[in-house]
């Protein structure tokens, strides 16, 4: 019991740590296939003698994971993915500029061409995350929905081609976006899900605050669901520098 009393120390030096997951409300915007997040005080510390809510919530929810049984018929559910894999050299591909004047801004090959140009190759088991600014919106669902006329929505994503080169050509243990979906929202196949996921590989969606960690150099760890037979589920995400 005296080893469990010593501080907490980050190993290898880390000074900061990172939080990159949005916080879990009502006003999170989610998918529209999936119902809103619902938080309902259950027991009160007046009446029962402690506090608690009850939440109910779609697994694709919040910040949150996808695990490659998504949409892989077979594929391994989020519980039983290696704990190793949830911590990763973190990769951080910003197409902020492209995003602010295109709504169905890619990550593309050449992105990751032009990363490892200034950076270096991707680490062996990197998690690759696109920043593209769209966390900016996430007060408002209309925005960060962002659907036009006949109702599809925009958002920025991963390209088809991207998603096959990372898992043909490079070694991954993940992808990640802060936006809803991996692909772009206006996407009318989940090309880029099928790649990844199709691939062994897991998603993370709705990452916040990448702008604040380095394009390189920092390590993701992420706090995996882990109820049984899981397609995914919200995670807690951090970056340590």
């Amino acid at each position: 019991f005296a080893q469990l009393q010593k501080p907490v120390r980050l190993a290898k030096g880390f000074r900061d740590v990172h939080d990159l997951t949005h916080t879990f409300t009502a006003r999170t915007p989610v998918f529209p296939a999936f119902k809103p997040i619902q938080i309902t005080p259950k027991f009160s510390i007046a009446k029962d003698g402690f506090f608690a809510n009850e939440i109910t919530f779609d697994e694709h929810t919040g910040t949150h994971m996808d695990g490659p049984v998504h949409f892989v018929q077979g594929g391994t559910t989020a519980d039983t993915l290696p704990a190793e894999k949830f911590i990763a050299p973190l990769a951080v591909i910003s197409i902020e500029s492209r995003a602010a004047k295109d709504a169905d801004a890619v990550v593309s090959v050449d992105d990751v061409l032009a990363w490892e140009k200034q950076h270096g190759r991707l680490p062996a088991g990197a998690f690759v995350a696109m920043y593209s600014g769209w966390g900016s919106r996430i007060g408002s669902a209309d925005r960060f929905l962002n659907k036009d006329g006949n109702g599809t929505m925009h958002a920025p994503g991963f390209s088809e081609d991207v998603a096959k080169f990372l898992t043909r050509e490079r070694d991954i243990v993940g992808a990640g976006v802060d936006t809803l979906s991996l692909d772009i929202a206006s996407a009318s196949t989940s090309v880029a899900h099928l790649a990844l996921l199709g691939a062994g590989k897991y998603g993370v969606e709705l990452l916040a605050n990448l702008n604040a960690v380095p394009a390189a150099g920092a390590t993701i760890i992420i706090g995996g669901p882990k109820h049984e037979g899981a397609s995914g589920g919200p995670v807690r995400v951090y970056a340590v520098v």
